[in-house]
């Protein structure tokens, strides 16, 4: 026999799911996040799967992060590492998706650090409302002369620019981005992946790109944050989740230090949004557990990136 439920106990259900429907929408509102590090396409992903990921981690607002055009080079890797090494998207896929999204997504701009015309063509994009240049991974040096005009180009039109540092392979010479920091000190500069996050430790060794254990406050990475301004960290990926769980005494002491200075980023990319292959989900968990009071969560979770992006 199959159950029928009586009118009264329909609109009943009826009315608790849309109580709990919004709930759920006010708690959203009242606690956003903003994750500024998402790809179209990444691993294959289907846009609808994007969208769904997105939503079910409980992010209010998202960066997409394009790939630069496909190309054969020595900073690409011959070509190996076009589409972000993830077979992301470019520029034009992001700009859709924020475009038929606007309450939930804005968009950025990249382009191959070393391509002549890679000024120009990010320029462009600018001016039709990119709000960040990047993910730039590509293997050039992150003091060259191509980089330095991108960072340039970012200070101009007010934007952010971050960098992927992974040594030997991606923005090359971590240990001098402090000249760049200091000679261009209206440029946001945001640093994000493996070297960048293994550098939190004075004693780091820059082969081992995922460390584990104790840390010991003081790295490069410490001390860019302290000492210039225009410095900021992107708290996504792997190397991100790894840097928050590897020693959760130092993550508090490093959120306090650092509090005005960090972004939420997933850089995820399961298609689900939540349960043990979702590392973007995990991050923000983290960030919660591990940040010593509200005040901090927020800035990490949404006021920061609210701020620097001016939304």
């Amino acid at each position: 026999m199959t159950y029928q439920p009586t009118r009264r106990a329909f609109i009943s259900g009826a009315l608790s799911s849309l109580a709990a429907s919004t709930l759920a929408q006010e708690a959203a509102v009242a606690e956003p996040v903003l994750d500024i590090h998402q790809h179209t396409h990444y691993h294959d992903r289907e846009d609808a799967h994007l969208l769904t990921h997105q939503q079910a981690m409980g992010v209010t607002k998202t960066i997409l992060l394009p790939a630069g055009t496909p190309t054969v080079s020595a900073s690409t890797h011959k070509g190996k590492s076009n589409g972000l090494a993830a077979r992301c998207g470019g520029t034009e896929t992001c700009m859709k998706i924020a475009q038929a999204n606007p309450q939930s997504y804005l968009w950025g701009v990249n382009e191959v650090t070393d391509l002549e015309t890679a000024p120009a063509e990010i320029e462009k994009w600018l001016k039709l409302g990119a709000c960040i240049i990047g993910e730039q991974k590509f293997d050039v040096e992150c003091d060259s002369s191509h980089s330095q005009k991108l960072y340039e180009l970012a200070a101009a039109y007010q934007v952010p620019i971050l960098l992927h540092f992974q040594f030997q392979t991606y923005n090359r010479g971590y240990e001098r981005l402090h000249t760049m920091l200091a000679k261009y000190p209206k440029t946001i500069f945001i640093g994000h992946a493996q070297t960048f996050w293994g550098n939190i430790d004075q004693a780091h060794d820059q082969k081992v790109l995922y460390p584990k254990g104790k840390i010991t406050p003081g790295g490069i990475t410490d001390r860019y944050l302290s000492d210039y301004p225009n410095m900021f960290a992107d708290m996504s990926a792997g190397s991100g989740l790894l840097a928050l769980t590897r020693d959760e005494q130092h993550t508090t002491a490093f959120f306090d230090r650092h509090q005005d200075k960090i972004f939420y980023g997933s850089d995820c990319a399961d298609h689900f949004g939540r349960g043990p292959g979702c590392q973007g989900g995990q991050t923000i968990a983290m960030i919660r557990k591990l940040s010593s009071s509200k005040r901090v969560e927020r800035k990490i979770l949404w006021e920061n990136s609210q701020r620097v992006f001016r939304l």
